[in-house]
């Protein structure tokens, strides 16, 4: 494919390092430094350019272009850039980043003919949020075709090793001391695993009170620790359930843009000193929930520990670096994707989806699933589909909202839903199998 990438900051960065594996791949920027280190160490074009100017793609014209995506920092120039892109070039795909989500996605899809528009502020405060509706789940992940659940679950220290099966939810993955694989039916759940369940929420839910003995099963106060757009985003989706929020932060003037765009419903704490001393000072132990929301991992990491040490039991942190996955998670630490990571993951999602297979990542995009719904009037109908042999795979389908394994031969029926989950390092050959059904 022909791909072009509007912004070669973080997030425009890992989109190149992932779609040059195999792809042309034209990054632009204004910033001639930061295309410099892109190139350093990536097969793709630089070009010093104005996304919002026509003349930046002239040299595209004639040429199909497959992909477009504009990942700058600033909304108006990513809304642009897809303007302007669409008057000089045909481009089959475009995908737009906006972190203010008073921008209408339906009107945008519309009017600047986007596929996708990705606010990435909303994933994240929406993930947080999730966790209200799950309080013993790590993470929850929804899907489009099927009312199941992705639902990962700490078990706690206490917990004695048990094997766990139903026939409404299956177990599709564990990561355990850093490693993770997909499991045989009848394994073990250890203490301290992180446990994948997929299947019925309600189900789930109730294996997650019997392994996470720690936390508790009703959240109504929450402590959000960073009073930046993050912090301000996780707030109002907080706000918005009912409950009870106070938000920590240093910087006095972050505090009252805080109070302003909170309308007054949140306790707003300013603090001069880092001191471990505001869980008491301030009445913050007693929290249901503690979310640390700043752009610094290394500093989430201390205030989550901060409040586990004051007796807090569910600890959140936003995960803005990739490398701090496994720390967090070894150190019982509830983990959310930041802006950043959500937003490459989000468009990586989209990319690799289609009409006919949705794609996602979790586990610290360790593993993925892969699913292909049978639609009315497919030839996928009456076809016999025999199982699939890979190592570090489970494959799945549903029919009438009843779970089975692909163990032997199936001839498909009219609204299956086949789900195949794998780890990363055998997830090309799952989804050759699936897309060539």
């Amino acid at each position: 494919m022909n791909i072009i990438i509007a912004g070669a900051g973080k997030v425009g960065f890992n989109l190149a390092k992932t779609l040059s594996i195999g792809h042309n791949v034209t990054v632009i920027d204004k910033n001639s430094q930061a295309l410099d280190r892109i190139q350093e160490s990536l097969d793709i074009l630089p070009l010093q350019g104005d996304v919002e100017d026509i003349h930046t793609y002239k040299r595209f014209i004639g040429q199909e272009i497959d992909l477009f995506i504009a990942v700058t920092n600033i909304d108006n120039v990513n809304l642009i850039a897809a303007m302007t892109v669409d008057a000089a070039l045909h481009v089959k795909r475009k995908f737009v980043r906006v972190q203010k989500y008073f921008f209408q996605e339906q009107i945008i899809q519309k009017r600047l003919a986007v596929e996708k528009v990705i606010f990435p502020l909303k994933l994240t405060s929406g993930a947080v949020s999730s966790l209200l509706l799950y309080p013993k789940a790590n993470n929850v992940k929804f899907f489009k075709y099927t009312p199941y659940k992705l639902i990962s679950v700490m078990v706690s220290s206490k917990t004695l090793p048990q094997s766990i099966s139903s026939e409404h939810f299956k177990i599709v993955g564990i990561e355990r001391k850093k490693d993770f694989c997909i499991p045989d039916a009848d394994v073990e759940i250890l203490p301290n695993d992180l446990v994948y369940f997929f299947g019925d929420e309600n189900e789930i839910k109730q294996v997650c009170q019997k392994l996470d003995v720690d936390n508790t099963l009703d959240i109504q106060r929450c402590v959000v620790f960073g009073g930046g757009e993050l912090g301000i985003a996780i707030s109002q989706e907080l706000l918005k359930a009912d409950k009870e929020v106070k938000l920590v932060e240093k910087d006095l003037k972050l505090c009252e843009i805080a109070d302003e765009e909170l309308k007054g419903r949140a306790s707003i704490i300013n603090y001069k000193y880092g001191s471990h001393d505001i869980f008491e000072d301030e009445g913050l132990e007693s929290a249901d929930i503690f979310i640390a929301a700043t752009n610094n991992d290394e500093y989430n990491i201390i205030k989550c520990l901060e409040a586990k040490e004051s007796g807090i039991k569910k600890v959140v942190a936003i995960n803005n670096e990739m490398e701090y996955y496994n720390l967090m998670h070894s150190l019982g630490i509830v983990v959310v994707r930041g802006p950043k990571m959500s937003a490459y993951n989000a468009i990586m999602e989209e990319i690799s989806s289609t009409g006919v297979v949705i794609q996602k990542s979790y586990c610290g995009a360790k593993a993925v699933v892969f699913m292909r719904k049978v639609f009315p009037g497919s030839k996928l109908i009456d076809k016999v589909i025999k199982p699939l042999h890979v190592k570090e795979s489970s494959v799945f389908y549903i029919r009438e909202n009843v779970m089975q394994s692909l163990s032997e031969k199936v001839r498909l029926q009219e609204n299956d839903l086949i789900v195949a989950f794998c780890a990363v390092k055998t997830s090309a050959k799952v989804k050759e199998w699936i897309y060539e059904l």
